[in-house]
């Protein structure tokens, strides 16, 4: 036994480190944890793997790109606390590093008697996050959106727009880490007593002493290659976006009562940075992790999904509001009755096609969508394993807080 432990104290002393901290996955979160790592204990080497060519090529780089302000998040959940005092941080960040961004407020628009309960208890809910909020009745919405209808509304100050690629380049070269791209992750070979080396599809071997996998729509995959079950599977859901021809009719951002028996906030409009108007998304199943279109199909990730249990058991309870999804993805008419509901004025015509983007959704085995931020820990390995909307927003505090446990398994070892 005494000659194994020195055995051991001896192979520990000949690894050589590439780095301290290895991030997988060049998005928003992953660059944000550097950024707070190298911030908060400078002088730690960190190196972050991103199999594309650039930063925020996926989840980050294809949303609206709206700050959202927290008031649809159940109180005192990460999602609420993270997307407030993320809110107020992206601004500061924007602000004093150059990058555009407006705090434009926003509209959430009842436009049947059935949603008025659940519009009230979105303005309880954002009292309840500190969310300045006001109520208005169908005139006051036209002083905000002269062509918008609805019953009632209530208006959000504190939600705004940004450019969260703009953002996710900057926290790259603000954090000093050594950031490589086209490294695609092929192999993880965790020893807990030794560390962690990672093998990239072009051979690249990389030793770090703690892996951090915020790998997006294949964390739960980078998680099982370290030898960790995450205990859910990330089923990917496409979001279809279109372009408003006739941008002057919308002036800022307007969004439905969302159904809080589905994780999606429902088809909105958005004015975004770049002066156009953005409606959508819808949420469709994706055939791919990446499936940005029907015609990207991927046998092997779409099997993996298909043997997931839940599922199947997300379709049986969903399939109403699911086939609903499904027909305005394949029918621009649809898709326009939808937006009409909030925007009468709009005409199937002046819905011009957009990038789409692919949320990736944890679901449990049982079925259930798992509707905060979720973060687990192996040995020398934090998983960040749900990071749905409103990461982007809440990425700064979520980068602190992944950063914390990547230091103290550092400390650890």
């Amino acid at each position: 036994m005494h000659y194994r432990k020195r055995e051991v104290v001896q192979v520990r002393a000949e690894v050589a480190y590439d780095c301290d901290v290895l991030v997988i996955g060049g998005g928003i979160v992953g660059l944000s944890t550097a950024y707070a790592i190298t911030r908060s204990a400078p002088g730690t080497r960190v190196t972050v793997l991103e199999k594309e060519q650039g930063p925020a090529r996926h989840q980050t780089g294809r949303n609206s790109g709206v700050i959202h302000s927290g008031i649809y998040y159940r109180p005192g959940s990460l999602k609420a606390r993270y997307a407030v005092k993320g809110a107020a941080e992206m601004v500061k960040f924007c602000a004093e590093y150059g990058i555009a961004h407006a705090v434009t407020g926003k509209l959430i628009v009842a436009t049947e008697q059935a949603e008025l309960p659940r519009l009230h208890a979105l303005v309880q809910r954002g009292r309840e996050n500190g969310i300045p909020v006001r109520e208005l009745g169908p005139a006051q919405i036209m002083e905000y959106e002269p062509e918008v209808r609805g019953l009632a509304a209530i208006h959000v100050g504190t939600t705004g727009i940004c450019d969260f690629v703009g953002v996710a380049r900057q926290l790259a070269e603000a954090s000093g880490a050594d950031i490589r791209y086209g490294a695609r992750v092929v192999h993880v070979d965790r020893r807990p007593e030794l560390g962690v080396a990672v093998r990239t599809a072009d051979g690249d071997i990389v030793r770090a002493r703690v892996l951090v996998n915020c790998a997006g729509l294949h964390c739960d995959e980078v998680a099982r290659l370290t030898g960790d079950e995450p205990g859910m599977r990330i089923v990917p859901f496409r979001g279809e976006y279109f372009t408003l021809a006739r941008p002057e009719l919308v002036k800022g951002l307007v969004y439905p009562v969302p159904d809080p028996a589905f994780p999606f906030l429902g088809v909105h409009l958005t004015r975004g940075i770049d002066g156009g108007v953005h409606i959508g998304p819808n949420a469709v199943p994706a055939l791919a992790r990446e499936g940005y279109g029907w015609g990207v199909v991927r046998p092997r990730e779409l099997g993996a999904t298909l043997a997931w249990p839940g599922s199947w058991r997300i379709a049986r309870r969903h399939w109403r509001y699911g086939a609903g999804e499904l027909r305005r993805s394949v029918s621009r008419a649809a898709f326009a009755d939808a937006v009409r509901r909030l925007l009468p004025a709009v005409e199937d015509g002046d819905l011009v096609p957009s990038a789409a983007g692919v949320r990736a959704q944890a679901v449990l085995r049982d079925g259930t969508l798992v509707d905060d931020f979720l973060i687990k820990e192996g040995p020398r390995t934090v998983h960040v394993l749900n990071a749905p909307s409103p990461a982007a927003t809440a990425s700064l505090p979520i980068g602190r807080e992944v950063a914390r446990r990547a230091l103290a398994a550092l400390g650890g070892v």
